[in-house]
């Protein structure tokens, strides 16, 4: 598996620019569907697995901010941490608990938080090292650029469905 398999959807995109706007942005999208459209999912099932609706997105989002703060901070506190992978799927099968504008405003608060810790980063903070199990080797800067890509992924799913 690539470092990042979400370089894709970053390309030359600032991660920092992309972390920033994409709670706004997420507001945005999901406020121009319909309540039967967040919560129905967003495709039919491919190779048997369901797609997740917006609001179970939300949550993945929520979910990941969570994590990926807990890696951005082991990253700055540890030498080379090795970080914990996790079954996507088997966290949204407990997606159904939370509300669409819990986890909006979940997302932005650690978002929020995130940024802040990233923004007092020095430049050397960057290039700090951790492993990724399936990843292998990378730098909290890729980590970033991870985020952003994954942002940027599920945005695009959420705005496919925006009505023109």
């Amino acid at each position: 598996m690539a470092l990042n398999p979400y370089a894709s959807f970053l390309g030359e995109q600032n991660p920092r620019a992309v972390l920033a706007v994409t709670p706004g942005l997420l507001h945005q999208a999901v406020c121009q569907l319909s309540p039967k459209q967040i919560a129905a999912p967003i495709g039919p099932p491919v190779d048997g697995k369901a797609k997740w609706s917006p609001c179970q997105i939300v949550a993945h989002l929520a979910d990941c901010e969570l994590n990926d703060g807990f890696r951005l901070r082991q990253t700055l506190a540890e030498v080379n941490p090795v970080v914990q992978p996790f079954d996507q799927d088997a966290w949204a099968a407990r997606y159904a608990a939370y509300t669409l504008p819990a986890a909006l405003e979940l997302f932005r608060a650690a978002r929020e938080w995130n940024l802040k810790l990233i923004g007092g980063c020095s430049p050397a903070d960057f290039t700090r090292e951790l492993t990724h199990p399936e990843r292998g080797t990378l730098t909290f800067q890729v980590l970033l650029e991870t985020m952003a890509g994954h942002d940027l992924n599920h945005l695009a799913q959420l705005q496919r469905l925006i009505p023109a």
